[in-house]
């Protein structure tokens, strides 16, 4: 149990099938964070098969909010193969996209223009 401003608190962590069928499940302390425990509770996720063979242990696609959209938990998911749909943080795809912004030319004192420039030193050949 966790303790914040309305007394005593906890969270679930929970991994379910689409029709809401519980696969895996970890209870925390209100105050912990939901991205650490992203990878905790995928790796609880255990599906038995019908007939013969080790239970599923990897689902097909993850479907998860901004909270869990971290670099960390990305890595993590295509490291096993796994498609995610998780939306991104308006801050994060600003910052992406400064990053990739080229700098804009320096505007603060005009140069000097082509037409005032002296031509270039002629190059003379010599021959030993």
């Amino acid at each position: 149990m966790g303790r914040s401003r309305g007394g005593l608190t906890t969270k679930l962590h929970l991994a379910v099938e689409q029709g809401q069928k519980l696969l895996s499940l970890i209870i925390t302390a209100g105050q912990r964070g939901d991205s650490p425990q992203f990878q905790p509770v995928l790796e609880r996720i255990s599906v038995p098969r019908m007939g013969p063979g080790r239970p599923r242990t990897r689902p097909d696609r993850v479907r998860a909010d901004k909270a869990y959209g971290s670099r960390a938990n990305r890595a993590y998911l295509r490291r096993r193969g796994i498609t995610c749909t998780i939306p991104e943080k308006a801050d994060q795809v600003r910052n992406r996209k400064n990053r990739r912004r080229p700098r804009p030319p320096r505007c603060s004192r005009p140069g000097p223009s082509w037409a005032a420039r002296p031509p270039p030193p002629r190059r003379r050949s010599v021959a030993l």
